[in-house]
């Protein structure tokens, strides 16, 4: 049987002045799926991932989420998007704040929702810190004390924060070095196992998205040219674009 769809991308446009940077992108993910994002510089894929994060505009065309159109929702419309759609970054370092401490980090999502108390959130931090493998004295340092992997983990720790049903993550591995990128990607496929969390997976590299997807969508010049399962479209692909990703 067909899992429900997540997330349902239609024919989704983007138009910035004369330039048109999305063109009817369309595809979906599956609960508990990741569905791998590739594309060169400029192809549109980090684009389509902020619009599904809505920091992102859209001009034309649908998102629907968990049956919801969020297309075009104003920020204070998304709130409650929030704790379902997360997001990782390239540059872990920028994207954490480095006058807190981890703990703080990790905490202040559920604290600011009042989800938890501080208490309850403080043994949240820990249950997350050992979910990416850090030790839980590492709550009380700073992010400048963590080498870029670790603090990769700290940005994961803190999309799971909320027991997100997607997380877009965003050339997540793409600033660091090839040992801990096959580490961190063994991270996510066992997070995904252990918690059913979905991956817009977004990256440059097809060999990084084919070490984690289930499906694959090739971007170019804003339009998806190929989508389809990871082995077929890294193995066998139909698009001469897409070919040349492979040889490259």
């Amino acid at each position: 049987m067909t899992a429900p769809v997540l997330l349902d991308v239609r024919k989704v446009n983007t138009i910035f002045g004369a330039h048109h940077v999305l063109k009817d992108v369309s595809f979906t993910i599956r609960p508990g799926e990741t569905v791998g994002l590739v594309g060169e510089s400029g192809s549109g894929k980090t684009t389509i991932g902020r619009a599904i994060l809505g920091i992102g505009p859209v001009s034309s065309g649908s998102l629907m989420f968990q049956g919801q159109e969020i297309a075009g929702l104003a920020p204070r419309e998304r709130r409650g998007d929030a704790a379902r759609i997360q997001a990782v970054f390239q540059d872990p370092y920028t994207s954490l704040n480095p006058s807190m401490t981890i703990e703080d980090i990790l905490a202040e999502p559920v604290v600011a929702r009042g989800l938890q108390t501080v208490s309850e959130a403080r043994a949240r931090v820990r249950e997350l810190l050992g979910a990416v493998n850090l030790p839980a004295d590492a709550a009380h340092r700073f992010p400048r004390e963590f080498s870029g992997g670790q603090r990769q983990r700290v940005a994961i720790a803190r999309a799971l924060a909320l027991q997100p049903k997607l997380i877009v993550c965003d050339e997540p591995v793409s600033a660091l070095d090839l040992s801990t990128q096959a580490r961190v990607l063994d991270l996510f496929v066992a997070l995904q196992e252990r918690t059913g969390v979905a991956y817009l997976f977004v990256s440059h590299d097809l060999a990084v998205v084919r070490h984690i997807s289930h499906r694959v969508a090739v971007m170019r010049n804003g339009e998806i040219v190929e989508f389809g399962d990871c082995d077929q479209v890294t193995a066998r692909p139909a698009h001469p674009y897409t070919q040349r990703l492979l040889l490259a």
